[in-house]
């Protein structure tokens, strides 16, 4: 499966963004977010460093929900009987996405909770 075109890796990288969009709602509930979060940002006038840090929180989650499915397949082909090993693996990967994904929220709300405060006094 290995290319050596450098153009073709560009196709695999869409093959498996193709792949967790229609397999992984929770990748796609990230990328619902994702779109909340920056209407939120165009409508709440963010700063430049602001928006920085958003596409960086939304660019981290997202990619940290990609490695935690690839991560789950590959745990799963390597050991399709329940083993605790296994188990421990992709738990602890879900564990590191809902650790950046806490981190985000306050992030989120540190960045838009004054502003949104503005608006109601």
């Amino acid at each position: 499966m290995k290319s050596n075109n450098f153009f073709d890796s560009f196709g695999f990288a869409f093959q498996g963004f193709k792949q967790v969009i229609k397999y992984e709602r929770n990748f796609r509930f990230h990328l619902l977010a994702a779109v909340v979060v920056i209407f939120a940002g165009i409508l709440s006038k963010i700063t430049l460093v602001e928006w920085t840090v958003i596409v960086l929180c939304i660019a981290g989650m997202l990619s940290l929900e990609l490695v935690n499915s690839a991560l789950e397949r590959v745990v799963d082909l390597a050991s399709p009987e329940v083993h605790v090993l296994a188990k421990h693996a992709k738990d602890m990967s879900a564990a590191a996405v809902l650790v950046f994904a806490c981190a985000s929220a306050i992030i989120g709300i540190l960045i838009f909770l004054p502003k949104w405060m503005e608006i109601f006094n």
